[in-house]
Parts: C-alpha cells; structure tokens; sequence
C-alpha cells in the first residue's frame, strides 16, 4: 500500500496583526468612519462614535486612532496630563454599568480638555441608559457607522493576511473565500490561519479543495456553535 502525504504538525504559534493605519482596508463599508479617523484633530466634535456589527473592524479603527493619536485606553479615570488627552474606548457596552464615568470623560473633552475616540455595536440611542446627561453626550457627538465587511474589504484583508505569512495564495482562490465565508474581519483572519497551518501540516499548495475543507470546518464550527447557544 502506498502511504499517503506525510504531516508535519507545525507550532500553534500566535499570529498578531499590525492594526496600524498604513494596515487599514478602505472600502464603501468603511470609508466614512476611516475619512473621520484621518480629520484628527480637527475634528467637529471632540468625540468620535463609530458604530457598526461585531466583525466590522471597530477594534483596528480604535487601535489606528489610537497609535496616531497617542491615546490611552480609557481606565475610568479622566488623566490629569498631559492636557489635552486622547482617550480610547473600544466597546461602549462595555461600560453601561458606569455611566457616571463615562458622563465624566465625555464632557471633559467636550469642555476643551480632550478627544474620545468610541466604538460601539448599537448606537447610543438604543442604549439602555439611565443618565439624561450622558444621552446628552452621546447625542451631540459625531458617529459614523461602518457596515458589515463586503467583498472588497473581505479580499483586501485576507491578502493581506496571506501576505504576512509570506503565503502565495492565487487571486481566484481569495475570491473564492470573500463570497463564501462568514462576514467578518475576524473571520477573515482566523481562516487565514487555518489555510497556512493545513498547507503546511498537509505540504500542499493552496488549491480550491484545501479552501472548501477549512471552509466546511468554519461552517461546521458555526453551526455547532449555535445549537450549543439555543
């Protein structure tokens, strides 16, 4: 009997992306809250909500801004210097339960003292909040929403992903993955992952039949993941 291919079985190795603003895909799906990112600082509010879907890419848009910026993450505290600040808050939600803190930050910076740069799922006004003025606050800040990633942004960051790896993958095949895959930029990084380690535990190149077995497993996982939530 012939044996088959061998396997190498290579290191779980953690793979992490650049979240830099040379790194950020822009598309229809996200061009109006990446032209509000590069206005900083002149923006026409000291605050900045972006609003958009798990997976649409708050967190690399949070993480942009705040390398260019120099922000911190907020910590419940408003800092002392240096003035003006830069404050990050990637997940709004996050801190329902603290609104008196998040009242506090936001006036300071709507008083002159800094900028906010905020992400969240839902906008505020759906929001279960109990403080009138921090309605106030998010009301008068300036949001702009990100959809959920389409094709384009799907394509640009799984090449992308491919090519820090130094893995040539053919544009088809990309193509292929971008109409087929869950939409998200989460997603288009793990499946990244899964494609590299398969072709090199199975020494194959990246052929259309190694993409639809990592992309029935993705599928399988989803649908084993929702009868686990019902």
């Amino acid at each position: 009997m012939t044996p088959g291919p061998s396997r190498q079985f290579p290191l779980a190795l953690p793979h992490r992306p650049s979240l830099t603003r040379d790194d950020l895909i822009v598309t229809k799906a996200n061009q109006t809250a990446v032209a509000a990112l590069d206005a900083w600082p002149n923006w026409p509010h000291p605050v900045l909500l972006v609003v958009g879907p798990e997976g649409a890419g708050k967190s690399h848009l949070a993480a942009a801004w705040r390398e260019l910026a120099g922000a911190a993450d907020f910590d419940g505290r408003i800092p002392e210097a240096p003035q003006p600040f830069a404050i990050v808050i990637d997940g709004l939600e996050d801190w329902i339960d603290r609104e008196r803190e998040l009242f506090e930050v936001l006036n300071a910076a709507r008083l002159g003292g800094g900028f906010v740069m905020a992400t969240a799922r839902r906008a505020p006004a759906v929001l279960s909040l109990r403080l009138p003025d921090l309605r106030s606050r998010l009301r008068a800040a300036t949001q702009v929403q990100i959809a959920e990633p389409d094709d384009a942004l799907l394509r640009g960051v799984l090449h992308k992903h491919f090519a820090d790896r130094q893995l040539a993958v053919d544009a088809r095949l990309v193509d292929y993955m971008a109409e087929r895959m869950e939409r998200s930029l989460g997603a288009a990084l793990r499946i990244a992952g899964e494609v590299d380690r398969e072709a090199l535990a199975s020494k194959e190149k990246v052929t259309r039949g190694l993409i639809r077995r990592i992309l029935g497993e993705e599928e399988r996982a989803r649908h084993d993941g929702a009868g686990n939530d019902a």
